[in-house]
């Protein structure tokens, strides 16, 4: 049973979605319903402060604007701001902003709450813009309930394993094409210490629904679990959550980073470039930082599908995109920017003014096929490609899903769920409590969205 058919008030979807569904940390510079909108010939586009973005913002007034003569009113903010600010405009339709930034958890919810604009016949009148030419994967996400487009990537990432080449070389060891996560944990165990302070691996462990539950949850996923059955009946404390986390945990503590418990994305990156492991499972954007000029590890490092045990494929999905508000003044204009920032001539024009590294990749067929950016990315963009081709954000796992997300569980809900479980297992790879402690835990707290959704 899909989540569009849970019936609850306008008023509560909009509070869950600006509070539950976002971390509490207000702005407090929200102009309401009053406040001052975009017209005439300008748009307001709110944005997350990534390079990629900051990018777009530097190039938007000589190669958009002169062009059409749309002035962009860009508002740019670190992740956690943007997010709530984009929720309480969106959520009040309050208007302020005709264009933000969402990601492929928030655009199906907005969707469903009736807070953004369809983008089909945008897409049907605009053939230069060449839908069929963004990944599957990618469409299939940003799709509401109803089947239509609510958001088009501006770049796109999956999931894979990251390990040095070279230290491998040393130990006469190879990693398999396709590896499971029990040859990875047995390859760590034998790269442990091959080089002075060099772990075997680095994992997530810091708490956070988009920190440790990422990976965590791909690993549950491909190890026959699920957060909760197609019914909604919650599934933490089953026989496959327990063993999927266990393995997770018992391998960050016996063959991971030091700090594991402290440890993101960020220290994760840290700790590769610095050579001080010799694997790392995370993005795949995490390969263009790692390959930079002047990297310590650059040219040294091998790249493998996501790890997987019962499932063909295991890793996650993820986009930053742009989504139109329904209260958008000029929706016209606001979707001739997000066609050209999201377009292949973009791709282009960033590629001749900044190198082809810099492109905002992984969203594209095209992006795959030409030759000046398969060159720059040759070391992982076409495992970057098939990593994102082959995640199932519908079926990620071997049961039917009450809700789509590979990473997530794509409800409202799940950021203030996912965050409290990441810090019972965040505790667990501490070692301040044991992981069956941690899942008896998380299962009460999944209990109680089982309540909410359970029978509907």
């Amino acid at each position: 049973m899909r989540t569009q058919s849970r019936r609850r008030p306008r008023a509560a979807l909009a509070m869950a979605a600006a509070g539950t569904l976002l971390a509490p940390l207000l702005s407090g510079c929200w102009v309401g319903a009053g406040g001052t909108g975009s017209g005439g010939d300008s748009i307001n586009v709110l944005m997350v402060n990534n390079p990629q973005m900051v990018e777009l913002q530097k190039l938007t007034a000589a190669h958009f604007t002169k062009d059409t003569g749309i002035k962009v009113n860009f508002t740019v903010l670190p992740e956690n701001d943007v997010r709530d600010k984009i929720s309480q405009d969106f959520a009040n339709q309050a208007g302020q902003y005709d264009v933000a930034t969402l990601s492929n958890y928030e655009i199906p919810i907005y969707a469903r709450n009736g807070w953004l604009q369809d983008m089909d016949a945008y897409v049907a009148e605009d053939r230069a813009y060449d839908e069929q030419d963004v990944l599957a994967p990618m469409r299939q996400s940003l799709t509401g309930d109803d089947g239509k487009l609510y958001g088009q990537p501006f770049y796109g990432e999956s999931s894979f394993l990251m390990y040095r080449k070279d230290v491998f070389a040393e130990k006469g060891l190879t990693m398999p094409a396709h590896p499971t996560w029990q040859q990875v944990a047995d390859l760590a165990a034998k790269v442990d210490g091959a080089q002075p302070g060099m772990r075997g691996i680095c994992l997530r462990g810091l708490p956070g629904w988009g920190e440790l539950m990422a990976p965590l949850t791909t690993v549950v996923n491909t190890f026959g679990g699920t957060w909760f059955d197609k019914n909604w009946k919650a599934h933490l404390d089953s026989p496959e959550f327990e063993k999927a986390t266990k393995f997770y945990v018992d391998l960050v503590r016996e063959h991971g980073e030091s700090g594991a418990a402290q440890s993101g994305f960020a220290e994760c990156l840290n700790n590769m470039t610095q050579g001080k492991v010799a694997m790392w499972y995370d993005a795949t954007s995490a390969a263009g930082s790692l390959e930079a000029s002047g990297s310590p590890v650059k040219g040294k490092l091998g790249y493998a599908p996501a790890p997987v045990e019962e499932t063909k494929s295991s890793g996650w999905l993820y986009t930053w995109a742009w989504g139109i508000q329904k209260a958008s003044r000029n929706p016209d204009k606001a979707w001739k920017f997000v066609s050209w920032a999201s377009s292949r001539q973009y791709e282009q024009l960033v590629g001749d003014t900044s190198g082809w590294a810099d492109v905002p990749a992984g969203k594209r067929a095209s992006t795959y096929e030409n030759a000046d950016y398969r060159k720059a990315a040759a070391s992982f963009q076409e495992m970057t490609r098939e990593a994102i081709e082959g995640a199932r954000p519908r079926d990620p796992g071997v049961q039917p899903r009450p809700a789509p997300g590979i990473q997530f569980v794509g409800i409202p809900e799940f950021t203030d769920l996912g965050t409290k479980v990441s810090q019972e297992i965040s505790a667990a790879i501490a070692g301040r409590q044991s992981v069956e402690s941690a899942l008896r835990k998380s299962q009460k707290l999944a209990e109680q969205i089982s309540k909410e959704y359970e029978g509907r």
